[in-house]
This record gives C-alpha cells, structure tokens and sequence, in this order.
C-alpha cells in the first residue's frame, strides 16, 4: 500500500471496514441469546468459567454485579485445550486450565467475602457460562476484558474501585515487584534501567525470572505457595510493573500503585483507578517508573 495515495487507502479502510460489519451483522443474526434472568436458588449463584487465570480475576467485577447479595459459586473446568500457540510458551502449554491452577486459584477466592466456592465443575447446576462471549462476533483482542461480560449480562461496576482484598505482605513494602511473561511484550521495551532501582522482586515462572534476570541481574525471586500469597505480596509492595499476564490482573484487581505493558497488537487490559499507568514507549516507561518511586 506505500505506492497508494491518501485517498485510496481511505478509500480500501472505508471497504474493509464494512465488510466487518457485513460478518458481524451476519454471525450476530445467527447467535442464541443467554438468558439473562436465569431462576437462581435464594442465597446463591452458580457460575462456570473455563480460564485463563486473568480472564476470571477480569470476570469477578461481573460475577458479583449479577450476584448482589448472594454467594458466588464458581465451578471452573479445566483440561479445555490452549488458546495459545505453543510458540507463545504459556505456563500451561496445551492447557487453558488445570487441576493445579484451582488449587492455586482457590484459596484467594475463598479469602473473599462474596465466594463460597471455588472447585473444578463436574455436574453442578450452573446460572452463568460466563464463557458464552467467545461465540460472539466480538474483536476480543481490543477493549477491556472486564467489559467483555458487561457485554454479556447487561451489567457494570466501578472498575476504579478494587474488587479483591487481601492483607499485604509488608516485607515488601520497600519492593518493586515485577512480572513478564512471554506473551505480550511491547516491542522495543527495555527493563535494563531498572537496575539504577533498589529492591526489585519478580513473580513469575522461573523461566520468566532467569529471562528477567539477563536485563536485571540483581533481581530477586519470589515463589509463592498460592496465589492468595502472590495477591499478599502485590498489595504489600511499593509499586508493580507487569504485562498483560495474571500478576497484573492482581494488581489492577487490588488497586495498588502499578505500571501496565500494553501489547499494541492486543490492548485489551485498560488499568483504571488512582496511580495506575499503562505504556508502550521506552522513554515513557522510564517516567512511569520515576514518577511511581517519588510517590512512595
């Protein structure tokens, strides 16, 4: 397209954008509603999800708006097959979900006052499939994936506010805790300056870590036991840098002070609320980052 004139590259963007419209029209008129008043018990709502990890953390928002006052049993299937390319080398390779995530996942959700369960689904009655979205015509590469069940149930919340509570980790208040995983990188983003910083942790994989390590040499490893002491760790840190991965989900979930690696290719995590950045630029980053240390 370099050879073509302003005009004619409006002229194809008008084309192309139609022809989307004519698929989603199309799709759209095929699709079957979910209901959105379903009969639920007196004191419960019943929801199944079936991953990825950040994607539930992004689902809670939605989850107790359509709960309101009662218990939120969540049943999440595991074993479903990776939504990744094994090239993008997710944690779980094949797995979207696993047996082990629920155990890791489990403790967290239980710590918060609206959940009274949090198992793998099996034959349980079930209120909400909140992974219905995906069969809709929806770009779900782009606006935020809490929005995603707004979209689905008619409903909203205060995403400025935090929707996860822990206790923090105040070890690790002087900490800056970082998390990379391998998918979602920013092109051209370089972590090398952070070593002018004291105390930086990272959470992660060990693969992330010893990758990590190559640009920050001094950094520190923290291995958790659960992913309640991971939500501990990031509530009780100085601030938090992460990608588009489940540490960020956390730290957006918890409202700490916090820097997000926006994927230009899929910016689909939009951080809202107080002293929560987002940045793409190399020159950017840095000022995120010294503007987050002067704060405290």
């Amino acid at each position: 397209m370099n050879g073509l004139n302003i005009f004619q590259r409006l002229r194809i963007a008008v084309f192309k954008q139609k022809a989307k419209r004519k698929i989603f029209t199309s799709r759209l008129s095929k699709m079957t509603q979910p209901d959105l008043f379903p009969a639920t018990a007196p004191d419960a709502v019943h929801f199944k999800h079936f991953g990825l990890l950040g994607d539930i953390i992004y689902a809670i928002p939605a989850m107790n708006a359509l709960a309101g006052d009662k218990k939120i049993f969540l049943h999440l299937q595991v074993n479903q097959k990776s939504l990744y390319k094994r090239s993008m080398r997710h944690a779980n390779k094949d797995k979207i979900l696993t047996e082990k995530n629920v155990g890791l996942l489990a403790p967290l959700l239980l710590s918060q006052p609206g959940f009274g369960s949090c198992d793998i689904l099996t034959d349980q009655k079930i209120d909400y499939d909140l992974d219905e979205f995906r069969k809709f015509p929806f770009d779900y590469n782009k606006n935020h994936i809490c929005r995603w069940y707004f979209h689905m149930y008619g409903v909203t919340a205060d995403l400025s506010k935090p929707w996860l509570m822990v206790k923090p980790d105040e070890s690790f208040r002087n900490e800056i805790v970082i998390a990379r995983s391998f998918r979602y990188r920013a092109p051209g983003v370089s972590y090398d300056f952070l070593n002018s910083y004291p105390n930086s942790t990272f959470v992660g994989t060990k693969e992330e870590y010893d990758d990590m390590k190559k640009a920050i040499p001094e950094l520190r490893h923290k291995q958790v036991s659960n992913f309640l002491e991971l939500a501990q760790v990031i509530a009780g840190c100085k601030f938090f840098i992460g990608n588009q991965s489940f540490p960020f989900a956390l730290a957006e979930a918890l409202k700490v002070k916090r820097a997000l690696e926006l994927c230009f290719e899929c910016p689909n995590v939009i951080p809202e609320g107080e002293n929560a950045y987002d940045f793409v630029y190399q020159p950017q980053f840095e000022k995120v980052v010294r503007q987050l240390n002067e704060i405290g």
